[in-house]
């Protein structure tokens, strides 16, 4: 019995023996296959990654001189913003200087003379957005836009309500640049 049990062992071995060589030939031409294959899908892998990286890099360039160009553009914008303002404010200095070089002028002649300067600086102040804050007498006190000064009694005036204006103020574009001061009526 023992020789029966190995000759079936011993012809599956022979078996593959004679299998073997052609099996390993079939093996190694799917495994060159299966590499070939593999190496090309790891150089297209490769080449993704080097094009992302590409694609990475002229991203954070582009930023960078985004970031760059806006600096720029707030630096010049702060730079030349009051050029505007500053040219209509060049004729009131004009005004003034002339008026400075005349001499022995008349009170009626410099009075005029004043005037028409103070008419250029108004209008260069409507060009350039800047309004006053002159409340009257009578008006109710805004916080936002006035600066109580002190609080008297005054029963001719509300309470909480401007008596007087010791000094205007300005806004630009909407935004207080100075509150007007003012007395407020304490009741």
């Amino acid at each position: 019995m023992s020789q029966e049990s190995t000759t079936p062992e011993t012809n599956s071995e022979q078996e593959l023996d004679t299998q073997s060589p052609v099996n390993s030939e079939v093996t190694e031409e799917v495994t060159q296959d299966e590499g070939s294959e593999e190496q090309k899908l790891i150089g297209e892998l490769q080449q993704q990654v080097l094009d992302l990286k590409d694609q990475v890099l002229r991203a954070h360039a582009e930023m960078e001189n985004i970031r760059r160009r806006s600096q720029e553009e707030v630096s010049k914008a702060r730079k030349f913003g009051t050029e505007s303002f500053a040219e209509s404010l060049i004729p009131v200095k004009d005004s003034l200087e002339a008026a400075l070089a005349v001499e022995n002028q008349a009170l009626e002649t410099l009075k005029e003379g004043m005037e028409t300067t103070l008419r250029q600086l108004v209008s260069a102040f409507e060009r350039n957005q800047l309004k006053e804050i002159a409340p009257a007498t009578g008006d109710k006190f805004d916080p936002n836009v006035h600066q109580a000064i002190s609080s008297v009694l005054n029963a001719e005036v509300e309470a909480n309500a401007v008596v007087q204006t010791l000094q205007k103020g300005y806004t630009i574009a909407e935004r207080v640049l100075r509150p007007a001061l003012v007395i407020v009526s304490a009741g």
